[in-house]
């Protein structure tokens, strides 16, 4: 599974000059027996950052921020993609950039080709409101912990440990518009838009 940048830090929902200032991303959600099934993962690698329950997901794409004008132009435009609901299944983990190098640890998907084919009309739909196009290639892949300095054998040792996982597969039904800000709770996600997919 190649590399691809990750959601490095909380996202932030903020005021600026001129109104509303919306950090956003496109995300596919677990079924919540799969969310906790993936949040029993977390552990056994100390000074992890591991992402909350509540918040596992699978990026489609990470947009970044929006005005108000932009926010309301790609809410619309990504509910004129039309694709068919598709089975998902969990399968395995893993690590970005490298085992040698681990700064994300992740827990891969099994969908094929109607979760890239969903991904790239959303990329397309993206682009063609001028947002620059993503430059790396689409890895799926849930986010579960961002590491600094692990020890490389914890890392390894957890892979082993959960490589073979492999989850009943669920149906995606749908996928979803996100801001994000940062509390003094921690980051929250908020869904701006829910897009249905076609039986």
């Amino acid at each position: 599974m190649p590399w691809r940048s990750p959601l490095w830090g909380p996202l932030r929902l903020g005021e600026q000059k001129g109104g509303t200032v919306y950090r956003l991303f496109v995300a596919v959600d677990l079924p919540e027996t799969v969310r906790q099934l993936t949040a029993e993962l977390r552990g056994g690698i100390p000074g992890a950052r591991w992402v909350p329950a509540e918040q596992l997901h699978l990026t489609l794409r990470f947009i970044g921020d929006a005005d108000e004008t932009r926010f309301q132009a790609i809410r619309e435009r990504l509910g004129r993609i039309t694709a068919h609901q598709f089975p998902m299944a969990l399968q395995g983990t893993g690590c970005f950039p490298s085992p040698k190098r681990p700064r994300i640890l992740w827990v891969g998907v099994e969908a094929g080709e109607p979760l890239t084919h969903l991904q790239r009309q959303v990329e397309e739909a993206l682009v063609a409101l001028g947002i620059t196009p993503e430059d790396r290639p689409f890895s799926p892949h849930i986010t579960l912990a961002r590491l600094k300095e692990p020890r490389t054998s914890e890392v390894i040792a957890f892979n082993a440990a959960h490589g073979t996982l492999h989850s009943a597969p669920w149906t995606v039904d749908a996928f979803y518009l996100y801001s994000s800000t940062l509390t003094s709770q921690g980051a929250s996600h908020r869904r701006e838009a829910t897009y249905p997919l076609t039986v």
